[in-house]
């Protein structure tokens, strides 16, 4: 086939609004905490975000009177717009994507993430590439340009059955 008869390829991906992310994340409330991903650069980097409202569950009992987003939701939030990265360079938009944590290293707290921030979540590959299932990524999460979460972690990704 002649260069001037093939099809035409479909632009890269870099962004995801809540509705591409939900068709790449198998994730629904309560547990789905990435609303936008802002900058998709392959699957070299991305930055995510994350709008913390009193709405969420987890401020109920985390804690009375004093609402703080429990630090594991956060590092969640990081492995999800880790995914929607892979998942949208990869063309895995069908909701069949799992992710699964094998390692998280470094994994530092510093400050209160609290209802009303928004969180800006940036992830960068270490490892991985296409078709492999085995990714290593470094994240950092931001509120107001102040570091709130930093971590290494590694995770598998499969498509489900």
């Amino acid at each position: 086939m002649s260069d001037a008869t093939q099809a035409p390829q479909a632009a890269p991906i870099t962004e995801a609004d809540i509705q591409l992310i939900q068709a790449i994340l198998p994730h629904r409330y309560p547990f789905l905490l990435v609303d936008r991903v802002k900058e998709i650069d392959g699957t070299a980097s991305a930055l995510g975000i994350k709008n913390v409202t009193m709405n969420e569950p987890h401020f109920q009992g985390h804690f009375p009177g004093t609402p703080i987003m429990p630090g594991v939701t956060i590092i969640e939030a990081m492995a999800q717009t880790a995914a929607v990265m892979v998942g949208a360079t990869m063309g895995l938009v069908d909701g069949n994507l799992l992710v699964y944590f094998m390692a998280i290293d470094g994994c530092k707290f510093r400050r209160k993430v609290i209802p009303g921030d928004v969180l800006e979540i940036r992830i960068q590959t270490k490892r991985g590439k296409a078709g492999g299932k085995v990714w290593k990524f470094k994240g950092v999460a931001t509120v107001d340009g102040e570091m709130a979460a930093e971590a290494e972690f590694t995770a598998m990704m499969d498509k489900q059955a």
